[in-house]
């Protein structure tokens, strides 16, 4: 459930685009994944993501959070939870799937393409990745048609260091990681994984990928069993 890239406390990116280029792309995200969530069916909707213990659901409610709660009110809900931020996350989730329509969860994401959060430490790369990577936890869970630009992944995976990798679970030690679509690689181990790029993302970001989208010798690591 983790998705705020830990790069330097700073905020300060190496390689990061653009300012207003980042803010571009998050808009476009944002309003390009209200659109699949629009076209969804009610099963869709109810299946599982690649975020651990979350439907789809749970996911997209997740992804709008920051734009429907005010700070006075997420401080108030991390008191609740007792401080422990991820369990203010999970929480949250679980009770506006159920209490949102699905069109109000599309709404969310479209009404909010311009809104400023970010998550506390990452600046505005961050919140891309934020939306980029649940995007990609509801799509590639799906099935559905790749959506994510190429320039838009690699930015992404740019900002990709052995201090995300260790943030978020990924076990890449002694595993080369090689993008098919791009010239981006990672590591220098024995073992090698290769994909296209915005699945490569996704393994950086500890996620567990379904069979067949992954290659190469260390591919079953990374995938579902």
């Amino acid at each position: 459930m983790k998705t705020a890239p830990q790069n330097q406390d700073t905020g300060q990116l190496r390689d990061t685009p653009r300012i207003e280029w980042i803010r571009e792309q998050i808009a476009a995200e944002r309003r390009e994944l209200a659109g699949v969530f629009t076209g969804l069916t009610a099963e869709q909707w109810n299946s599982p993501s690649l975020c651990g213990g979350w439907r789809v659901r749970e996911v997209a409610a997740h992804m709008s959070t920051g734009f429907r709660h005010s700070t006075a009110r997420t401080v108030l809900e991390l008191a609740r939870s007792g401080g422990r931020i991820h369990h203010m996350a999970d929480r949250i989730a679980r009770r506006d799937a159920v209490a949102m329509t699905e069109h109000e969860l599309a709404a969310a994401m479209a009404d909010h393409a311009d809104h400023p959060w970010r998550p506390p430490v990452g600046g505005r790369i961050a919140a891309l990745a934020h939306d980029a990577v649940h995007g990609l936890d509801i799509t590639v869970a799906l099935g559905l048609p790749t959506r994510l630009p190429l320039p838009r992944t690699t930015a992404l995976l740019a900002t990709v260091t052995p201090r995300t990798l260790r943030f978020f679970g990924a076990r890449v030690d002694g595993v080369r990681l090689e993008a098919t679509d791009t010239g981006w690689s990672h590591g220098q181990g024995e073992l090698t994984v290769a994909g296209r790029a915005e699945h490569l993302l996704l393994v950086a970001y500890g996620r567990r990928l379904p069979e067949g989208l992954l290659a190469g010798s260390g591919a079953g690591r990374f995938t579902a069993g």
